[in-house]
């Protein structure tokens, strides 16, 4: 898959592995993995990571080591570093460690939100704006994203207004935040419904609406994509091998698996500046660091078509 020439990546892959698809295994990546699997990414050409996050180990030991990961991940030039933070101290912990961008979970569940930050929605945007004056004040060169969970339904909720998800993006935006996606924490999206509800984040909140964090749990995480594709998004999160799920929401499985998303963009002619090849090799120190962990991916499984040229044409 060498050509001579290359193009200029026009989407943009998120990998969130290290971060959402370590702490849903109950094995601990060592130190030494976490590294190897992060130089792997950046050496298939992932231009933005999410090496961790800033939680109290005691919850999260999985990540515990999040501010060594960090340092060594910000060796990659070029390479955004980001981590989730649940709150001001986070924030503080993730800046002096010398992230790039911090992401914050606010879901627009208040069940999930009680279970999985132990806050309401309107008490973690408090915390956002806290945060952002702390910003302003300590760290203007961070960027702030917040991807709104559960923003398609939650399965201790049931279904979630629309007219409130976009009501609490438009109060996220207001506040001051970069970015404001939307998560299918609980993979109960369907593509009319991404379709919809993008379209109306971007039409509320413009240049602010940010990446689609999409699940495979029913499957359709890859058609879930390519509705979000068609209404204007351009960041998309994903995990390599489809590792993920959040801990506090009872049945939200895997990611979308990165190997497979890209393959999908750069077959439509869509270059994401990922080299497939290389893409699929970082698989193995990811094995290496859990092992027996599942893996999954079509892509991994079915190797790439004969012939196959893809939009992204690494230079020989």
């Amino acid at each position: 898959m060498k050509a001579s020439s290359s193009a200029a990546p026009t989407v943009l892959i998120s990998e969130v592995g290290p971060r959402d698809g370590l702490q849903s295994v109950r094995a601990t990546m060592p130190l030494a993995a976490k590294c190897a699997w992060i130089d792997a990414l950046a050496a298939a050409g992932l231009r933005e990571i999410e090496v961790g996050s800033f939680v109290s180990p005691k919850l999260l030991p999985q990540l515990a080591d999040t501010a060594a990961v960090v340092r060594h991940a910000l060796r990659h030039p070029g390479l955004t570093v980001m981590a989730l933070v649940p709150n001001l101290q986070g924030a503080q912990a993730a800046a002096a460690a010398g992230v790039h961008k911090i992401t914050l979970p606010v879901s627009a569940s208040a069940a999930h939100s009680l279970a999985n930050v132990r806050r309401t929605p309107q008490q973690m945007l408090d915390e956002v704006r806290a945060v952002l004056a702390w910003r302003a004040e300590q760290a203007p060169q961070l960027a702030v994203e917040v991807g709104l969970s559960t923003a398609f339904g939650c399965t201790l909720q049931g279904a979630v207004p629309e007219d409130e998800v976009i009501a609490l993006a438009e109060a996220l935006a207001e506040a001051g935040v970069d970015e404001v996606g939307l998560s299918d924490t609980t993979g109960m999206a369907h593509p009319a419904q991404v379709r919809r509800l993008f379209t109306r984040l971007r039409a509320a909140i413009g240049d602010k609406a940010g990446a689609a964090h999409l699940h495979n749990t029913r499957g359709l995480g890859l058609a879930n994509a390519l509705a979000a594709w068609d209404v204007g998004v351009r960041t998309f999160d994903a995990s390599l091998a489809g590792l993920g799920g959040c801990p506090y929401a009872p049945g939200a499985s895997g990611n979308v698996v990165t190997e497979d998303l890209v393959f999908l963009f750069e077959a439509m002619g869509v270059a994401t500046g990922i080299d497939l090849d290389r893409l699929i090799a970082a698989r193995a120190p990811l094995a290496a660091g859990l092992p027996g962990e599942p893996l999954y991916g079509m892509l991994a499984e079915a190797g790439v078509p004969r012939g196959f040229v893809p939009a992204t044409r690494i230079p020989a």
